[in-house]
């Protein structure tokens, strides 16, 4: 087992990583003393772990299930409300503690509930997703999507633990290992040039599954972002730079209904966008270009969209969070392992997202 800790004060946690610590989740919730337990799930992730979770949790507190649909179309105002209802169902006060189990999605809505029941009760991250353990389950993000944006609606909110058992992803679907991908390769491009090759290097046994290639992304990943996090919790800067190919993968999801595109897919397409954005007004080079786009294609992403509109993606992009002042803020590669953040000239983007196959 490694531990890392996202150091922020008072509200400082561990991440745990390693093999068969679903079983042990007991010594890791136990010190928070919960007066009652519920445990968050869908309905893909509890017919494999729920029943294993509960074994470990059993005898801290009395323990509920509330298992939700599985999809991120299903991130939205309606499963929360189901959380919340489960928390009163449950008669939970403020020292009840909600354990997320299942990848960002869970993670995201079960930590935006806890957030919000009660002006704020604990939560634990379970992350069951490659994508969940090396990015979402970590920094304390949670929320829902709105129609008109990704993750509009949310909170800063830490856990109090993350657990991530490296076992269960031997369950996952090969493109769900390739969605998580996304974001090894993002924390790479973004702040390590030597992490970025490491990982495109092993990509092909991170995604047949070896241990010890897995771990490592989930490690690595998780200490540059923890990092991050700990300078910038409430992204006033820095921590912005985490967004890196998701302007583009947030409007590809919208314009898709969340439901055709995983968010790592998005994302790795998003990757290539940035890139080619990057190159165009001059910063990036055209080999690392290259780079960045063998990388995604190797990890088994797309790097096109074909078939959307250009204006409508452009229209998408102003509903992102990250715009000011009507001016899109897009996280931009000066090199491979330095990111910025810059406005850029509308023709340019424009003519980028015309090369990736937008209309």
């Amino acid at each position: 087992m490694r531990s890392l800790t996202v150091g922020l004060g008072n509200r400082s946690y561990s991440i745990y990583i390693g093999s068969g610590l679903l079983d042990r989740l007991k010594e890791f919730v136990e010190p928070l003393r919960a007066t009652s337990l519920l445990l968050v799930t869908n309905r893909t992730v509890a017919p494999l772990y729920a029943e294993r979770a509960e074994r470990a949790l059993n005898g801290l507190a009395p323990l509920r299930r509330i298992e939700l649909p599985d999809g991120e179309q299903y991130k939205h105002w309606e499963s929360v409300a189901q959380v919340i209802d489960a928390l009163v169902a449950a008669q939970a006060d403020r020292k009840s503690v909600v354990v997320a189990l299942g990848g960002g999605v869970i993670g995201d809505l079960a930590g935006f509930a806890a957030a919000i029941y009660m002006r704020g009760i604990r939560f634990v991250q379970v992350p069951t997703t490659l994508l969940a353990q090396v990015d979402s389950a970590v920094g304390g993000k949670t929320g829902i999507n709105h129609v008109s944006g990704k993750n509009l609606i949310g909170a800063f909110h830490q856990p109090q633990v993350v657990v991530s058992d490296t076992d269960v992803l031997k369950t996952l679907p090969a493109r769900e290992v390739s969605a998580g991908l996304a974001e090894v390769l993002k924390h790479g491009l973004l702040a390590d040039a030597g992490y970025f090759e490491q990982v495109a290097a092993n990509t092909a046994l991170i995604r047949a599954g070896e241990p010890a290639a897995v771990s490592e992304a989930v490690a690595g990943s998780c200490e540059i972002k923890a990092m991050v996090v700990a300078r910038d919790e409430l992204e006033a800067g820095e921590r912005a730079l985490l967004n890196l190919g998701h302007t583009f993968g947030h409007a590809i999801e919208a314009m898709t209904g969340y439901s055709r595109w995983l968010h790592g897919e998005a994302v790795g397409c998003g990757l290539v966008l940035a890139a080619r954005l990057s190159n165009r007004i001059g910063l990036l080079g055209a080999i690392d270009v290259q780079r960045v786009t063998q990388a995604v294609e190797a990890a088994g992403l797309p790097t096109r969209v074909d078939g959307l509109s250009a204006d409508a993606a452009v229209a998408s992009m102003y509903g992102d969070k990250k715009v000011e002042a009507r001016q899109i803020r897009f996280v931009l590669l000066e090199r491979i392992g330095a990111a910025v953040q810059r406005t850029v000239p509308e023709a340019a983007l424009m003519a980028t997202l015309r090369e990736g196959g937008f209309q």
